[in-house]
């Protein structure tokens, strides 16, 4: 079997791996405007306390370098540098149009100076070995085409020492929970997001997406395969989400 021919996910489709770039790409152009207002939607506007808890586990440090993956709008970056305002972050997406709406934010001219956005592909980063101290990616890593490349590209550019977090939605370890939470999921993320957004089929995609993206043990092996060392994970809000951690050593 060639590259061309080789299938992954698509929320509940099965795709060719060269075409789920430009569909998760369209999918993210079309929500950008309202990617923030998306999130709060999506986790009833949890992921809040979910990246303060992502923040509180890695503790920022004055000096460190930041590659925030998939970093969108800069939720993560700007959390970053206020609790660490001598350090310095890289917002990286494959979405043009995402890193515009987070540049227009306060908190970006705010922080300029401590700040870059870069557009491009998770699975190709276009930076040196060993350049960045912190490596996180935020309900952006089950998008990505070969999560697997994903992974061995965050420990190629993190330095010696430097530390993955990813947060990203997960599996509630109770099956009778599940049930109820996906009978919420598909059945009124989609509609949300017309009615907010104009757009239900993006928000179907992530919903089934979600449903697709391995679980926390499944996962945690996945990082520990590219190398990464001392891997651990937390569940947030009983497993809806959860944050896995791993060091380059």
């Amino acid at each position: 079997m060639t590259d061309d021919s080789k299938t992954t996910h698509f929320g509940f489709q099965d795709v060719a791996e060269d075409q789920k770039a430009g569909m998760v790409h369209g999918v993210f152009t079309n929500v950008a405007s309202k990617y923030d207002v998306m999130n709060d939607v999506m986790s009833v506007g949890i992921h809040r306390v979910w990246k303060d808890a992502m923040m509180d586990w890695l503790a920022p440090r004055d000096g460190q370098r930041l590659l925030d993956v998939a970093g969108g709008t800069g939720d993560i970056s700007f959390r970053f540098l206020k609790r660490a305002p001598g350090a310095h972050a890289t917002v990286f997406d494959m979405t043009q149009s995402m890193l515009d709406e987070g540049e227009k934010r306060a908190e970006a001219e705010a922080m300029a100076d401590k700040l870059d956005w870069v557009c491009g592909d998770a699975m190709a980063l276009p930076f040196a070995d060993n350049s960045f101290d912190v490596y996180t990616i935020s309900f952006g890593i089950r998008n990505v085409v070969r999560i697997n490349e994903a992974l061995s590209e965050a420990f190629r550019v993190l330095k010696p020492g430097g530390r993955l977090m990813v947060l990203e939605f997960s599996q509630l370890p109770n099956d009778g929970m599940q049930k109820l939470y996906d009978l919420y999921s598909f059945n009124v993320i989609p509609r949300m997001g017309q009615v907010i957004a104009g757009d239900r089929d993006s928000y179907q995609y992530l919903v089934e997406s979600i449903r697709q993206f391995p679980d926390q043990k499944s996962f945690a092996a996945m990082i520990g395969a590219a190398g990464f060392e001392q891997v651990k994970y937390r569940n947030l809000s009983m497993g809806i989400a959860a944050l896995h951690s791993g060091w380059k050593l």
